[in-house]
């Protein structure tokens, strides 16, 4: 991509110092490392560095294109773009470098503490199993037919976004399905985008802390810009979540409501679990103008139904009929996201990203309602945050699980033995559990002590196919270990 400076610009407010009438711009970076003589170097302000301190060395790269908050102290062929947010700017200087795809797009975005990833997914797989071509962007990627990319955030910045809208014009998508974080919206990398649909999945606490966010209202009031500030046609909302009212608030666009306990536009109703041999889920009635239509998950529990929900709700904007989107869920499993591994026959292995308290406790009393013989969780916690957790997710598998194995789970630069330490600390002692440090190890040790009858959940690690340890991705799948330990179970049992 090649374009002029001055019609980058064309559409930010801002205060140019030095000339750029004919500067051409081919890159667009915030990483200085990455300047050269034909980029367009961001500073940005961030919670550990200040990208101001970098612009001397992007300088020294050859690059002689700066957006700044404030003037530097650079020399006088250097381009400088004044402006009051170089983070909002990116965004819409990223949106014309890559020739706005978005607006050429159906755009829809998802928000909330829970249900994110699971309702993007299923909203992308109706789609497309009905024929519309539509892109997803969120924890598991970016997904683009068959082609998958990895994301460092659910929501990417600004520049990375708008990249991958212009791969998916080229490819003629036309819709996608985007989960939108507290923290993108804070730090503007969705913005000037134009929304059709936004969705309010329910509201807790989470992402408090160093690096997130300082208070509860800070984290609710910076999800609820995605309904006010966007001017959405269409707000589709939980409304059994007793947040939805404040968040739809101000929001202009028409309002769409799903729910269970509440009278809602797409109600869900008669709710009847069932489990197969290695597999369950659940049935469920879905009332649309007073028409009732039976659907079935290959996930569990009420908060799968609201998911399901969601989706039917947000398909049927986009032109696709309930029976449509009925058809396509019964096919539909998601990776990570109660994601069931047929490995041994009579036992139930389920891999979740379950990694906090209250999505842990969800996990694991609706796997109870099964009739589970024995109910084995295995799981850990993130180093170096978020240490409030770990008294959380000991409390909930204490509680409802009958046998636990603490291990690890992306301990990163903090000592593992030292977190399952603080895990173990607030276990109840009359509950069964172990600890095994080795991730891998505990896999295998679950699966082999797993009898007929079981569920064994695998939480945390969902999508992920790595553990963070040092600073390094280390590989790890868990789906194929499961597989291979089964693999081996089952050929000792033939032989013997």
């Amino acid at each position: 991509m090649t374009a002029l400076l001055t019609e980058l610009l064309e559409n930010v407010k801002c205060e140019m110092h030095g000339s750029a009438v004919k500067k051409y711009i081919e890159k667009i970076e915030y990483n200085s490392r990455l300047a050269d003589s034909s980029t367009l170097f961001f500073c940005m302000p961030g919670a550990r560095a200040d990208g101001h301190n970098f612009a001397p060395q992007a300088y020294d790269l050859g690059c002689r294109a700066f957006v700044v908050e404030r003037i530097l102290p650079l020399p006088h062929d250097a381009v400088q773009i004044l402006v009051s947010n170089s983070r909002e700017t990116l965004a819409y200087v990223s949106a014309a470098f890559y020739g706005n795809p978005a607006d050429e797009m159906t755009v829809i975005g998802i928000t909330g503490t829970k249900g994110k990833t699971t309702t993007a997914i299923l909203i992308e797989e109706i789609l497309n199993s009905c024929g519309v071509n539509c892109g997803y962007i969120g924890t598991n990627g970016v997904v683009i037919g068959e082609n998958r990319y990895e994301t460092i955030n659910s929501t990417p910045e600004s520049r990375e976004l708008h990249k991958y809208f212009r791969m998916m014009r080229e490819r003629g998508y036309t819709h996608v399905v985007m989960e939108v974080s507290s923290q993108a919206l804070d730090h503007y990398r969705v913005a000037g985008i134009k929304f059709d649909t936004v969705i309010f999945t329910n509201f807790s606490e989470d992402h408090i802390g160093d690096g997130e966010h300082a208070t509860l209202e800070e984290y609710r009031d910076a999800k609820r810009k995605l309904f006010t500030d966007y001017n959405a046609k269409n707000i589709i909302y939980n409304i059994d979540d007793p947040t939805a009212e404040y968040m739809i608030n101000g929001a202009v666009g028409r309002l769409i409501s799903y729910g269970i306990d509440n009278e809602a536009e797409f109600r869900g109703c008669d709710m009847r679990p069932f489990r197969a041999e290695t597999s369950l889920g659940i049935d469920f009635d879905v009332i649309k103008n007073d028409v009732k239509t039976g659907i079935r998950l290959r996930t569990p529990g009420s908060f799968s139904v609201y998911n399901g929900l969601a989706a039917i709700a947000a398909s049927t904007c986009c032109g696709i009929s309930i029976r449509e989107a009925a058809d396509a869920l019964k096919c539909i499993s998601i990776k990570g996201r109660f994601e069931i591994v047929d490995a041994i026959p009579g036992i139930t292995f389920i891999i979740d990203y379950a990694h906090n308290g209250l999505s842990l406790t969800r996990a694991l009393t609706v796997l109870k309602e099964y009739a589970p013989k024995r109910l084995i969780c295995v799981f850990g916690s993130v180093g170096g945050r978020t240490y409030v957790r770990r008294r959380e997710l000991a409390e909930a598998a204490s509680r409802l699980a009958d046998f636990s194995v603490i291990t690890s789970d992306n301990p990163d630069f903090e000592d593992p033995d030292n977190i399952i330490k603080d895990i173990s600390a607030y276990f109840d002692r009359t509950k069964l559990y172990t600890a095994i440090t080795d991730r891998e190890e505990a896999v295998r040790f679950a699966v082999r002590i797993a009898n007929e009858g079981d569920i064994v959940l695998f939480a945390g690690k969902g999508h992920e196919d790595y553990q963070l340890i040092d600073g390094k991705r280390v590989p790890l799948v868990e789906r194929k270990i499961i597989l291979d330990e089964a693999h081996k179970l089952l050929t000792q049992a033939l032989t013997k």
